[in-house]
């Protein structure tokens, strides 16, 4: 049985929300890296990115970060730009469901390597599961489920949706 969470509207909202909150805390800023971690992570990016090209006139860059998401200790973090272009900016680490915090913390280790100017974090879901002590700086909703409950985000074209099963 699915329980819808949030509606492709209520979505758009939240990821308009944090496009702000990622501008106001980079108002100063001429580039901003938005890496998004490949699948839904990524997805989530890219609608943020539209909205920050929107509002601001830095250049936002889109980052694909990859990783083995059940091992991603043995498989290791790769990035679609090279360090050089990360070096001392300001990261956003996108993923569109904080659960265990397995991959958010692996994705921010690899970014911790290089001196940047800052990195956050940002979540279309954050669950009260972590098993790592990471967190979102950004965050579209904050859920209460049982381990058993599963969260799934969908972003289809005009029918985005997170739901519950």
């Amino acid at each position: 049985m699915q329980n819808n969470i949030l509606s492709h509207l209520q979505i758009q909202h939240k990821i308009r929300r944090i496009a702000y909150q990622i501008y106001e805390a980079n108002v100063d800023e001429q580039e901003i890296i938005v890496a998004g971690i490949e699948g839904g992570g990524l997805d989530f990016a890219k609608k943020i990115q539209m909205v920050l090209k929107k509002i601001t006139t830095a250049k936002i860059l889109l980052c694909k970060v990859q990783m083995d998401k059940s091992n991603p200790l043995k498989s290791g973090v790769i990035t679609s730009i090279p360090e050089k272009e990360y070096l001392q900016k300001s990261v956003v680490l996108v993923d569109d469901v904080l659960n265990s915090g397995t991959t958010l913390i692996y994705g921010v280790q690899h970014f911790l390597k290089t001196p940047l100017k800052q990195l956050k974090t940002a979540v279309l879901v954050n669950r009260n599961h972590k098993k790592y002590p990471v967190k979102a700086d950004y965050k579209g909703i904050s859920l209460s489920t049982s381990l058993q409950e599963h969260v799934h985000v969908k972003f289809e074209q005009q029918n985005d949706r997170v739901y519950l099963d």
